[in-house]
């Protein structure tokens, strides 16, 4: 089993592409944008599709076991490191 570096690396780069394409408020359709961060937010744009998947959900469950359902910026905000979520999100987008 090997590591597929190279295919990690380009999700990230095109979930960070859809990230700071959409820090202007508008969020395509399909996706819901969450705030990711321990300290300081940071905005991301994710497909809905994550949603459903069982890690992205414990990360749901984390963020309602932290913030309930008032979330201070506004939008959905997950308590994790961002380097974690960016792994998270790129396994998800190999696995969907």
């Amino acid at each position: 089993m090997g590591i597929r570096l190279p295919s990690m690396i380009q999700n990230a780069k095109q979930i960070l592409k859809l990230q700071a394409k959409n820090q202007s408020g508008g969020v395509p359709k399909g996706h819901v944008a969450v705030y990711v961060g321990e300290l300081q937010k940071k905005r991301f744009v994710v497909p809905i599709s994550y949603l459903n998947h069982p890690s992205f959900a414990d990360l749901l469950n984390r963020a309602e076991e932290e913030f309930g359902f008032n979330h201070p910026m506004g939008g959905l905000t997950i308590p994790c490191r961002e380097d974690a979520f960016i792994s998270i999100t790129s396994k998800l987008n190999n696995a969907l």
